[in-house]
């Protein structure tokens, strides 16, 4: 498990990080969310030692982290940190011994990887040769080779497009179920409530929400109502404190305010001609994200 404790870190007058304390578990998908300049990326480094705290502390499995365990880990960054003009497979088996892999167990790690996604016929092409995505793609790899306990990537899945997306999220699914720790930042709202089994929310270098998804969202104290029909649209200017926050042809999503009565909103829909469904539900992500933020 990968804990942060109280993680402070200043830059001059800017708290990029304010008494950060956040937990990710193994075996679990955590998506790490926050408007641009919140603090993720900072936390990331400092996982890495690439920037050191002010205070508080940064703990892997319930010690402090070594060089030892750092060897263990896998770290994507958002700016891509590989060698442009060094060939793709050569590379990517330098990095493996540097983890301290042999040469053979790296090589054969990069050419498996290599051959899943799609890159075996451009192994020996440098690396600035490639498109955008494949470049991504080798990066994913760069953080694989060492087959790592703890996997960190910042923005994975900028800029693909949506098979590379699929894949990504395929290859993230399949490493957190096989026990590691993975820990991820995107602005993709919905692929992260898709992939996600935690997440973490961050705003001005405070922890503002963290814990399992679908716990989150049960708790949260706003509701929401998705009705679908067929024909005009219900008229809900009698219920105080609803807001249609979206609607559209046939179907509406509506927020309840703490002090609407269910029982109303259920009589005003049997009374809807041409209604084909009515469900209450919990906010999405997106919306969980914006009322924390927000809040």
């Amino acid at each position: 498990m990968l804990e942060l404790e109280t993680a402070s870190k200043r830059f001059g007058a800017l708290a990029a990080l304010a008494s950060c304390t956040f937990a990710v578990q193994p075996g679990r998908l955590t998506g790490f969310l926050g408007p641009n300049g919140a603090g993720k990326t900072t936390a990331m480094r400092a996982v890495f030692g690439l920037v050191e705290l002010d205070a508080g502390s940064v703990r892997w499995r319930g010690a402090p982290i070594t060089a030892a365990h750092r060897a263990r880990f896998g770290y994507m960054p958002e700016e891509r940190g590989l060698y442009p003009r060094m060939q793709v497979r050569e590379q990517l088996v330098y990095l493996g011994r540097l983890c301290g892999r042999s040469s053979a167990a790296a090589t054969g790690t990069v050419d498996t990887w290599l051959e899943r996604l799609d890159l075996a016929d451009r192994a020996r092409d440098r690396l600035d040769a490639l498109s955008h995505g494949n470049q991504q793609r080798v990066q994913l790899i760069a953080a694989l080779v060492n087959d790592p306990d703890l996997l960190v990537l910042d923005e994975p899945f900028a800029g693909l497009d949506p098979i590379a997306m699929g894949r990504m999220a395929e290859i993230l699914t399949e490493v957190a179920a096989a026990g590691a720790t993975v820990l991820f930042s995107s602005h993709q709202l919905d692929l992260v409530e898709d992939l996600c089994d935690d997440v973490v929310i961050i705003d001005h270098g405070r922890i503002v929400l963290a814990g399992d998804l679908d716990e989150l969202r049960a708790a949260f104290p706003q509701r929401f109502v998705d009705i679908r029909y067929r024909g005009a649209a219900p008229d809900w200017s009698a219920l105080s404190a609803v807001v249609a926050v979206e609607a559209k042809d046939g179907e509406a999503r509506l927020q309840l305010g703490p002090d609407t009565d269910p029982a109303t909103v259920v009589a005003i829909a049997r009374c809807t001609p041409g209604l084909v469904s009515f469900a209450f539900r919990p906010p999405t992500l997106s919306e969980l994200f914006r009322q924390t933020v927000a809040a």
